[in-house]
């Protein structure tokens, strides 16, 4: 969500500040600015919109100053406006914050009691208030802000900058992720290594409850109790860090094209062109589990929807599937054999990782799946499996979504072996289809034009619905997630099934249904739910291999897969969802790569 960045440097940082920030566009923000010290004084910029309006006016007003901090904001308390933009300044004192600040209420009647004047609706402004008032008193910065954090509650990620302190910034975190780089006589803070990878690629990344005191020297960084602690060094690989379109018109595009690349790569890291056990994730044994749990939002709970059909048919262990923001909330039953799976492509996503906070210690193993090794997520579970999807910038997920699948099919292939339910010859032939997925979805990829004209007549359509059978369900609903996000086209998703169960209601001649059907065991019946639609006037695109599409009629519109074994299937199938989507949203002119309202990341509950 929310992007922060901060810099103790050599030179003029408001460049190198707006420079950070536009690394940080694909979390999503409506808002940005910057405040800088010039000869002691905090000045600073503030624009609403697109960080080229924010660019724009540094032209004209430029900022002095080699040290700043900057933001890029996502509303949550008051609407996108300047005066809702960070930084937030009052007094002495300048204040960036990613995450929500739970009591700013009772803060900010008692500040107002006080005497403070509020110019902003947002939980941010508290917080300058709150320091100030610390400083006033006559406590020092660093003094000032550890006060200030003790009066906050709720998640955030904060960096503080103070008059008359050119060689000073103060960095917290609780519930939000920061990270401190290192330089030659220069500091930096930022939401992630993306941020800050054109000015170092030696990171200390903060724990829960850290805050720390920053200088161009170095980081003293305090745990939650206020022990000065020693936090490694990471140095981390500035390919792992690189943003460019590659060519492609957006950064959808370009990820959609890499997924044999990325596939291929992640196969290759676990071992699977090995074949054999040993292609299988170590450090997990779900020999004696009584159930997995996988928890995950959005994008990637679909993926773990997938991975429940593989679980249970290829391991026979019962499965639970949970939104994230809703598992402790149902006060989950919870055993000492319990495997629960995380997935998230930031590894910050703030429900799950909540979510993983609350199993800790009360089951017998926590694994994460995730496409950044050393987020949170990644770093607080017992194991952790990285995608190897490289960064994923375009807010709908899309490579990370195959690769989650991939990570999620070997864990379900070594739970077979391991419960004794898949020999070794079972378990080969199920690698070796993964080894053909790169090239299977290569093939899916080949049909632009075929998605393109189909696209161009959904897009005339305001509603939407996909329907499918078995894995096709959850590819279903990740289809329909893919056009509300980037098409703004209202779509459902139902298990064909379940149609006559009430939303055959919506069938009419001007609703476009979409039917994935594999010729598999479930084909048959997946076309007489179609057969039902038709009767009805449905609009049909049919999605199927060229046996399925042969064994029936009707379908106004078709595209054409190739035939796989259905293990597989859903690799195949997830790239006419993300197509079609991207076409569609290109068709109705909006915008692919940032939707509206959306944010990459969600660090905040």
């Amino acid at each position: 969500m929310c992007g922060i960045v901060g810099i103790l440097g050599k030179h003029e940082v408001s460049p190198l500040i707006l420079d950070a920030l536009q690394r940080l566009e694909y979390r999503g923000y409506d808002s940005a600015g910057i405040a800088t010290l010039d000869e002691g004084q905090i000045d600073r910029r503030r624009a609403l919109g697109k960080l080229i309006n924010l660019s724009d006016l540094l032209v004209h007003e430029p900022l002095k100053g080699r040290a700043g901090i900057g933001h890029t904001r996502w509303a949550t308390h008051g609407g996108p406006s300047v005066a809702n933009a960070h930084p937030h300044h009052k007094g002495r004192v300048a204040v960036v914050h990613n995450g929500i600040i739970e009591n700013f209420r009772a803060l900010r009647e008692e500040l107002s009691a006080d005497g403070s004047e509020f110019t902003s609706q947002t939980d941010t402004e508290t917080i300058v208030h709150l320091a100030s008032k610390f400083l006033d008193q006559g406590m020092s910065p660093d003094v000032a802000a550890r006060e200030t954090l003790k009066k906050l509650e709720g998640a955030f990620a904060l960096a503080f900058l103070f008059e008359g302190e050119e060689n000073l910034m103060i960095a917290a975190r609780r519930g939000s992720p920061l990270v401190i780089g290192h330089g030659q006589g220069e500091m930096y803070v930022g939401s992630d290594a993306i941020a800050l990878a054109p000015l170092t690629d030696l990171l200390t990344y903060l724990e829960e409850g850290d805050w720390a005191v920053i200088t161009r020297e170095g980081a003293e960084v305090h745990d939650a109790s206020g022990n000065i602690v020693s936090r490694p060094m990471t140095r981390i690989s500035q390919q792992n860090t690189r943003i460019d379109k590659s060519g492609h018109r957006h950064f959808m595009a370009k990820e959609m094209a890499e997924q044999p690349a990325i596939l291929k790569a992640a196969l290759g890291f676990y071992g699977v062109p090995n074949s054999g056990i040993s292609g299988l994730p170590e450090g997990v044994d779900f020999a004696q589990a009584d159930r997995v749990i996988l928890v995950a939002c959005g994008t990637a709970h679909y993926a773990c929807h997938v991975a429940k059909y593989w679980f249970e048919q290829i391991a026979h262990v019962p499965v639970e599937i949970d939104i994230a923001s809703e598992f402790r909330y149902r006060a989950p039953v919870l055993t000492a054999k319990t495997i629960a799976i995380f997935v998230s492509q930031s590894g910050e996503t703030a429900d799950t990782l909540a979510a993983l906070r609350h199993v800790k210690g009360k089951i017998a193993q926590t694994i994460a799946v995730v496409n950044i090794p050393t987020s949170s997520i990644a770093r607080e579970a017992d194991l952790a499996l990285p995608l190897h999807a490289g960064p994923e910038i375009s807010v709908a997920s899309t490579k990370t979504f195959t690769a989650q699948l991939l990570v999620l099919a070997l864990l379900s292939l070594k739970a077979g072996v391991d419960r004794g339910r898949l020999d070794a010859k079972a378990c080969d032939q199920h690698l070796e289809a993964l080894q053909t997925v790169p090239g299977y979805v290569a093939q899916a990829l080949d049909r632009e034009d075929n998605y393109r004209s189909i696209a161009e007549i959904l897009a005339k359509h305001d509603d939407v619905l996909f329907l499918g059978r078995g894995l096709m369900y959850p590819l279903s609903l990740e289809a329909a997630l893919k056009f509300k996000e980037i098409s703004y086209i209202h779509a459902e998703a139902y298990a064909a099934g379940e149609l006559k169960h009430g939303p055959i209601a919506l069938i009419d001649k001007n609703l476009p249904v979409v039917v994935m059907a594999p010729r598999d065991d479930l084909f048959g019946k997946t076309i007489s739910n179609m057969q039902e639609v038709m009767a009805r006037s449905g609009k049909i695109v049919l999605i199927s291999d060229k046996a399925g599409l042969n064994a029936t009629g009707g379908a106004e519109y078709t595209i054409t897969l190739p035939a796989v074994p259905s293990f597989i299937s859903p690799f195949v199938y997830s790239v006419p969802a993300q197509m079609l989507a991207y076409h569609t949203a290109l068709a109705r002119g909006t915008d692919v790569d940032q939707p509206r309202n959306l944010a990459k990341s969600v660090t905040v509950e």
